[in-house]
């Protein structure tokens, strides 16, 4: 879904406060993801970011087009009750999601949630 649908389906979402844990998270084929964990729900979810388009004006100043949040694609991957037990479950985080397809480390930590 995207974000805005993320939100719109549920208010508390948008109301609450997030923990983010990264934005290099990547999969097999090497698509980035940001990982973030609503506090009000429990949920941590990846949002995927579309390649933004960079242009370079005539000044050489470089332009990040600005995304539609249409493409800002979520997917919800756990339930944790409590920003303690996802910080136990993910520690070491930092590390590994700078490795290849760190999002299978994440799911088996937090696969069973």
């Amino acid at each position: 879904m995207d974000i805005e649908t993320f939100y719109e389906q549920n208010e508390a979402r948008r109301e609450s406060a997030e923990f983010e844990f990264g934005s290099e998270w990547t999969d097999a084929s090497g698509n980035e993801y940001e990982l973030s964990w609503v506090e009000a729900t429990g949920e941590l979810y990846l949002m995927v970011e579309p390649d933004a388009l960079v242009n370079e004006d005539i000044f050489g100043d470089f332009l990040v087009s600005d995304e539609d949040v249409n493409e800002l694609t979520v997917v919800i991957v756990a339930k944790v009750p409590s920003l303690a037990a996802l910080e136990d479950r993910l520690q070491g985080w930092e590390d590994a999601m700078l490795e290849d397809n760190s999002l299978e480390w994440l799911y088996e930590r937090v696969g069973d949630a």
